[in-house]
């Protein structure tokens, strides 16, 4: 890239933001190829999506300059970012769920024509997603459709207002591993035709894979600007964090049984629109054990995690805690010692508009020191919700602000070290390293094999198949609602594990 170089679609100069007093980014250059997928790296909250939402107008920079070809801009909304060819798809989509693929392509738009049918919609949405290879269904009704679907209507929104330059903010956090691959080849053959891609990830092996350049942030300063060809994943860790990284978490030894904590009997159960995810499912979880389920998503992980915790009720068969038979009652679950990191933090972890403080200790109003029978202690709130965000590493201005608006990251770190604390008997952690950096995931896993250590249940629900192989004790695979296999660790592999998630028999 050193001669016959790309001309630089959006060069960042000195960029700075602050918030209360925090420096987000702190003196920022980037330049922006045509031609290129540009990887951005760095920690939860190192400033990634701070720069970025500088450059898409939604952050108004506090210092230097922005630059679209060659031209200094400033961006007084996300509409004239948009107008300049500055397209952005967030880690939580925009979309309206009830509304059809074609009438979310649609919404806002200012080339929708203002007498339209629902068939000219689509029609138009067909003709959109043939020309940039982007595999959706306009009639659907965008809440039926999974994570990888969702995503790629995302995207083609951003694409149809003739974004030039495409930010993807860990596109593939919720995505399947097919999913993920067929959204990179798209991402490959976009930046081919000229226009640029910014791709925000903590996958270093995707990031090596895809992209042709990499910056790295760390602490809101760049540290790093270099071509992906001349570095490796160890390196790229290294520069993320500021030193060498400890390995995962491994698993110290063989597995020893303790008793059953938390059991499934004969039990079905069915999804939100009624259609059968769990079928016929026994399962038994032991204390000091983490038993890892396994499986592409949709096939009933989601469903699994909310039986086990009281938020969904079985159709047929029962649910023990100790040996009790549970109804489908949260509250009865959280009082015998369950915690819950869920698979979507934000619709069933989190409440988005409250605060900080509030979000991390609602799972211990009522109990000392927080409250003692009626009466309730803000100021034992306050402590207990500072220490929790201590200890979760949660970098925050104002324990007061919205917790919406936390990273991704801060968010699930927060989540995970709140349910922890209420888990004295079982933890149910449906893919809690969904969108952490290395550093961070290797703290999480060491705090999980510290739980199972401690005598807990454990089950972990995660698609990293070496996650999975590295710190689980056994590992459950399942296949459209059904409990394929449950066998040791030890005698799991790979090719195994992966014939089990596509419904063969290893």
């Amino acid at each position: 890239m050193t001669q016959n170089c790309p001309p630089c679609l959006v060069s960042l100069a000195s960029v700075t933001k602050r918030f209360a007093g925090l420096v987000a980014n702190d003196a920022v250059d980037m330049d922006v190829r045509a031609g290129e997928i540009h990887a951005l790296l760095g920690e939860n909250g190192a400033g990634k999506s701070t720069l970025m939402n500088v450059l898409t107008g939604i952050y108004q920079p506090d210092g230097g300059q922005i630059f679209i070809d060659g031209k200094a801009v400033r961006f007084a909304s996300a509409a004239q970012a948009i107008a300049a060819g500055i397209g952005m798809v967030h880690q939580h989509f925009k979309l309206i769920p009830a509304f059809t693929v074609a009438e979310n392509i649609h919404l806002g738009w200012a080339e929708t024509p203002r007498r339209v049918s629902r068939g000219l919609m689509e029609s138009r949405t067909r003709a959109l997603a043939a020309k940039f290879g982007l595999d959706v269904r306009p009639g659907a009704v965008v809440g039926d459709l999974s994570a990888g679907e969702q995503q790629r209507v995302e995207i083609l929104r951003t694409l149809s207002r003739g974004a030039r330059v495409l930010i993807l903010d860990e596109p593939t956090a919720v995505l399947t591993p097919d999913e993920s691959a067929v959204l990179l080849r798209s991402l490959r053959n976009y930046a081919a035709a000229g226009a640029a891609i910014v791709f925000i990830s903590h996958k270093l092996d995707e990031v090596l894979a895809v992209a042709d350049r990499i910056t790295v942030l760390r602490a809101g300063q760049r540290v790093a600007s270099l071509l992906a060809s001349d570095c490796d994943e160890s390196e790229l860790a290294r520069l993320m964090v500021g030193h060498d990284v400890v390995p995962r978490h491994a698993r110290s030894g063989g597995w020893t049984p303790g008793r059953v904590v938390l059991e499934l009997r004969g039990v079905t159960a069915r999804n939100d629109r009624g259609l059968p995810a769990l079928r016929n499912v026994d399962l038994a979880v032991h204390a000091g054990e983490i038993l890892a389920v396994a499986g592409v998503a949709g096939n009933g992980q989601r469903e699994l995690t909310e039986v086990l915790t009281g938020m969904r009720p079985a159709s047929r068969g029962q649910v023990r805690l100790d040996g009790r038979v549970m109804r489908a009652d949260p509250a009865a679950f959280l009082a015998g010692g369950v915690g819950h990191i869920p698979e979507d933090r934000l619709k069933s972890g989190l409440a988005p508009s409250m605060s900080v403080a509030d979000n991390a200790v609602m799972r211990e109003y009522s109990r000392p020191p927080l409250a003692h029978g009626p009466v309730f202690s803000p100021r034992a709130a306050a402590a207990l919700a500072g220490r929790i965000v201590t200890d979760a590493h949660v970098a925050v201005p104002n324990m007061r602000a919205p917790v919406r608006n936390l990273s991704g990251g801060n968010q699930q770190r927060l989540v995970a070290r709140r349910e922890m604390r209420v888990a004295s008997r079982v933890l149910v952690a449906a893919y809690p390293t969904r969108g952490l950096d290395i550093g961070a995931i290797g703290t999480m896993l060491r705090y999980i094999s510290h739980m199972r250590n401690s005598g807990v249940a454990v089950v972990l629900v995660s698609e990293d198949l070496e996650e999975v192989l590295q710190i689980a004790d056994r590992v459950a695979v399942f296949f459209a609602g059904r409990l394929m296999a449950i066998f040791p660790s030890d005698e799991a592999d790979s090719e195994k594990i992966g014939l089990l998630m596509g419904g063969r028999l290893a």
